[in-house]
């Protein structure tokens, strides 16, 4: 059971290794000293939240295993949402205190082109043309209009599309924008890029090393976002057993539980409905599990209050350069 000293190091079974002379390096990797503004070093996400049943769902099976739930995000897309769905989840996570994050899309991956496919140059889930770019901006702008006020974001310029129109008042001010895995920096000078351009929270690359992690977080305050557990098509790791490390050196960050070994669904629909519910289920399961590992340290590592969603005090280029 944790107490509330300051954290230092931890890995489990640590203890037991160094009683028989195997000693681990985490000592020389510094603690975060940053925090959400509430004083958290963490929050909970639950990704691949595909409709308003699997939000039902996703927010029965929290309260059922007492996961405690700051975010909930969606990848299909707002298109593949209607109006009255929208609505009802909005409702939902409201209802719950739970921020409601829904993807911007289209991207090129579902796009006529066949870059994405290139082993060696994939633009991923980036805007491809004028007409992509100017789609994805009109869903964030439907998104905003039925109440939602957080959207992931997987392209560079269509980030800084959207912060000119949040600054200009275009988009609400209090509407977040959230980086996909899908384009994600690797080292401390593109995370900061991502910030610079308009990210509120950014995914960094799950399979980053604690040393990594460290690193960007020394050089930024932005908050990151990091799968515990990742799906296949991002690599299938599974860091349950790293979960404080990564907290301690990265904090603040959403931990993210998304599923090994489950199907991509996107884009969600009817058809695949019994698969898209039971991997939500589970994926709050996973972060019963992940939390469970969280709790067995030593040490305290505060999570923020439910139903908070300030970030840190973000740097931006200015608009109009």
């Amino acid at each position: 059971m944790n107490t509330s000293q300051a954290a230092g190091p931890y890995s489990p079974g640590a203890a037991s290794l160094a009683g028989l002379g195997y000693v681990s390096g985490a000592a020389a990797i510094a603690s975060s000293t940053k925090s959400f503004p509430d004083g958290g070093a963490w929050r909970v996400e639950i990704p691949s939240v595909e409709g308003p049943e699997s939000v039902r769902a996703a927010l029965d099976e929290a309260a059922r295993l007492g996961v405690p739930l700051h975010r909930i995000s969606q990848g299909s897309g707002v298109t593949m949402l209607t109006d009255a769905e929208i609505l009802d989840m909005v409702k939902m996570c409201q209802d719950s205190d739970v921020e409601l994050c829904l993807f911007a899309r289209p991207g090129a991956n579902w796009d006529v082109g066949g870059a994405h496919r290139s082993a060696a140059g994939s633009i991923g889930a980036r805007s491809r043309g004028i007409v992509q770019l100017g789609a994805a901006v009109a869903e964030v702008e439907r998104g905003a209009a039925l109440g939602v006020r957080s959207f992931l974001v997987s392209d560079e310029g269509l980030l800084w599309a959207l912060q000119g129109l949040r600054e200009a008042g275009a988009i609400p001010a209090d509407v977040q924008f959230k980086t996909s895995i899908m384009s994600a920096p690797a080292n401390p000078a593109s995370f900061r890029v991502n910030e610079l351009l308009g990210a509120d929270t950014i995914n960094v690359p799950s399979d980053l090393s604690i040393a990594q992690l460290a690193e960007i977080r020394a050089s930024n305050d932005a908050t990151l976002d990091f799968y515990i557990e990742a799906p296949d098509n991002i690599g299938g790791f599974v860091r349950h057993h790293e979960i404080y490390e990564i907290i301690r050196v990265a904090a603040p960050l959403y931990v993210k539980f998304g599923l090994r070994n489950a199907p991509d669904v996107y884009p969600a629909g009817a058809q695949l409905n019994s698969m898209i519910l039971d991997s939500t289920r589970e994926r709050v399961r996973r972060a019963r599990l992940g939390l469970d590992e969280l709790e067995r340290s030593p040490f305290l590592l505060p999570m923020s209050p439910t139903g908070r969603r300030d970030q840190p005090l973000p740097k931006r280029f200015p608009t109009g350069a």
